[in-house]
């Protein structure tokens, strides 16, 4: 079918962007084609809405506020945030041959943080490193904790229909703050350690003097 062609609006939109040369023109390029997408029929009817709504009833800075939001959106489409996939397992005694991380408690989504290599997800295909678990066996775990996830994922009897969104970038950022977690508790293990240590070292001193 062919691509709908762009609104007014988007070309509104890409004018400013492009106005306002922030942005680089292969950026622009991608976010014109996801525009032209049925992909973001959604973004630009939220955006229209948008539009309309401030336009009747708003003040400067809430429309431009609510144009930035909605500039956002369809950014966010074009850096590769896709739809979400069904993923059918079939569930066996070697395990899924992936692993999860994040959860509530994390203040985090739920990501397949690695596919094993030569497990049976990486033989069966469809699942990504990065993708989002959206629900399990028709349970969302949006929101959930990492116990939930991993509950339902063992419940799970014969196979297991996952629904998942591939968004990589969300769990580099995710990663990334974990990493400055660890690192701070190891710097923070090791002050404590040479703390003891000069502690140590004092009291034997204050014994050979006594």
């Amino acid at each position: 079918s062919a691509s709908p062609s762009l609104s007014p609006l988007s070309i509104e939109l890409l004018e400013k962007l492009q106005e306002s040369g922030d942005v680089p023109g292969h950026k622009l390029q991608s976010l014109k084609l996801v525009l032209q997408s049925e992909f973001c029929t959604a973004i630009r009817e939220v955006y229209q809405y948008m539009h309309e709504t401030i336009t009747v009833n708003g003040c400067p800075e809430y429309q431009a506020r609510a144009t930035a939001k909605a500039t956002v959106a369809a950014f966010a489409a074009s850096e590769g945030h896709s739809h979400p996939r069904v993923v059918e397992l079939p569930k066996t005694e070697e395990g899924l041959g992936f692993n999860v991380m994040g959860g509530k408690e994390q203040n985090s989504p739920i990501y397949i943080s690695r596919i094993i290599p030569g497990g049976l997800a990486e033989r069966h295909g469809g699942l990504k490193r990065g993708d989002q678990l959206l629900s399990v066996n028709g349970v969302s775990v949006e929101g959930e904790h990492h116990e939930k996830a991993v509950e339902l994922l063992k419940a799970a009897k014969d196979s297991v229909k996952l629904v998942v969104r591939y968004t990589p970038k969300v769990l580099e950022e995710m990663e990334a703050r974990f990493e400055k977690l660890r690192t701070a508790r190891r710097r923070q293990q090791q002050q404590l350690l040479m703390q003891a240590q000069q502690q140590q070292n004092l009291t034997t001193q204050q014994n050979h003097m006594s």
